[in-house]
């Protein structure tokens, strides 16, 4: 009878040993296939700062200048500038009542090229409507910070935190507001006004003008045409 009942349950331990590796083997296997996907999601970084592909024209930065963190809100620049400042104003701009045209991929008024160097540049408006009009938009927080999670038509998406804005030595209205500067000028009045697309709560986001002056995120694209690094 010992014999008989040591036998069952060896049987029955071999049974469940052999059910444990085969589920085992399932899960590894499904682990590295979303490895791979979060590989392709993201590739290679560029100049050491992640990208992801949302179908677009253009691959988009996991994070804004001088974040660490998708969720982080980073830097804030005056439009045309490329460093931080202790107060934003219209007496302290740089580029406030001139002209100087398109500033993207240019390092002395791109913040991205500036900061993060390699081939990284503020995108221009025509990637900013790309970005609004053909992703999917969601309102949501990531690590107790508010804003919109972008998803492309391929599945792949970036989240832009809701960072406020700088006027004079303060931070307004983050967490409500989102501001990311274009490398666009306004042309009406191409001196004082460049693009942004604004972030409202679960409301609003459009690409609209704003002024130069006040200090917005940056979140940097890359082309598609320029090799992986």
């Amino acid at each position: 009878m010992k014999k008989l009942l040591s036998d069952r349950n060896n049987g029955a331990f071999s049974g469940r040993f052999a059910a444990v590796c085969v589920a085992l083997t399932v899960v590894a296997t499904f682990m590295m296939s979303c490895d791979d996907e979060d590989t392709d999601r993201s590739s290679d970084p560029a100049n050491g700062h992640e990208w992801v592909d949302l179908g677009l024209s253009v691959r988009w930065a996991t994070c804004n200048v001088g974040a660490s963190l998708p969720s982080g809100y980073g830097d804030y620049f005056a439009w045309g500038e490329t460093s931080t400042k202790p107060e934003y104003t219209w007496g302290n701009s740089q580029t406030w009542d001139k002209n100087v045209g398109d500033i993207s991929g240019n390092p002395e008024y791109d913040a991205a090229r500036a900061n993060w160097g390699g081939s990284w540049r503020i995108p221009d408006k025509r990637e900013m409507e790309e970005l609004v009009n053909f992703c999917t938009w969601e309102w949501t927080t990531v690590n107790g910070r508010y804003g919109y999670k972008v998803i492309g038509s391929n599945g792949n998406s970036i989240f832009l935190p809701a960072g406020g804005f700088r006027g004079g030595p303060l931070l307004y209205s983050d967490g409500i507001y989102g501001y990311y500067w274009c490398s666009t000028p306004d042309r009406r009045t191409p001196w004082d006004h460049a693009y942004t697309i604004e972030l409202y709560s679960n409301i609003r986001r459009t690409v609209k003008s704003g002024y130069r002056s006040d200090g917005f995120n940056i979140r940097p694209v890359l082309d598609w045409n320029i090799k992986r690094n």
